[in-house]
């Protein structure tokens, strides 16, 4: 569990890299949009939730779907933080969409790996009776790893398509990635990054509104390097709350 001062401290740490981060794309590219950060709070007690959320943050992430339907109805939460945003970032399965849709200020979902699932998760939020569309993500397997959730990028424009196409329900805003851990910087540019922005870029070259697709990749150990190379969608859980507990089955 994080104190007080450690949330608070490392939030405007991690804020601080972001702006850094941003003003040295804009020297590249002219581009000078600051990413929104998601928070992780995976494992982590609802009092780091408050305290991040009462030092400015709104947007949290969750991987499990139970922790996130817990925290989301959790007393202290519902009362301190009524703005929060939920992102669920974690492998969805077809049978735990109603759980999901039931989360209040459930924001967006990161890892649509597939038409059925599209399909499925846009059925559920109708049942929900939700007032406003969802907003979702295509997960994208930039790595190739076999353990690793997402479409390959030459699949990428066609799952799109079909949740712009058949989801009324929902709202696909972007491409999202994991990539391979650890990945070494002084390699080079990080080419799951690299695979995410190329297929953006063949994804805008296809739609009719192309400038609002957004890119959702970098983390605790390389969200600078991301936002450089063009992330607007940032997911940092370690460096805000510290090192997670293990979860046990």
């Amino acid at each position: 569990m994080a104190t007080e001062s450690f949330v608070k401290e490392n939030l405007a740490a991690v804020q601080n890299s972001i702006e850094i981060a941003t003003k040295r794309r804009l020297e590249q590219d002219g581009c000078y949009n600051l990413p929104r950060l998601v928070a992780v709070s995976k494992t982590k007690p609802v009092s780091d939730v408050v305290e991040a959320y009462a030092n400015g943050q709104r947007h949290f992430g969750e991987n499990y779907i139970q922790e996130l339907v817990e925290k989301s109805g959790d007393k202290e939460i519902l009362e301190m933080c009524p703005d929060i945003r939920w992102h669920f970032i974690g492998h969805l399965q077809r049978n735990k969409v109603n759980k999901l849709t039931s989360v209040t200020n459930l924001f967006m979902v990161e890892t649509i790996d597939s038409a059925k699932l599209a399909d499925a998760l846009n059925t559920s939020c109708s049942k929900a009776n939700r007032t406003n569309k969802l907003k979702v993500m295509v997960q994208v397997n930039t790595s190739g790893e076999e353990n690793k959730s997402g479409v390959a990028p030459t699949e990428v424009v066609v799952l799109f398509k079909h949740i712009q196409e058949n989801c009324s329900n929902l709202e696909v805003v972007g491409l999202m990635t994991i990539g391979a851990y650890n990945y070494d910087l002084s390699l080079g540019p990080n080419p799951d990054f690299l695979k995410l922005v190329e297929s953006h870029k063949k994804l805008r070259s296809s739609l009719e509104t192309p400038n609002t697709l957004e890119l959702s990749m970098g983390m605790s150990s390389d969200f600078v390097h991301a936002i450089e190379l063009g992330s607007t969608n940032i997911r940092i859980g370690s460096t805000i709350f510290g090192a997670r507990a293990l979860k046990l089955n």
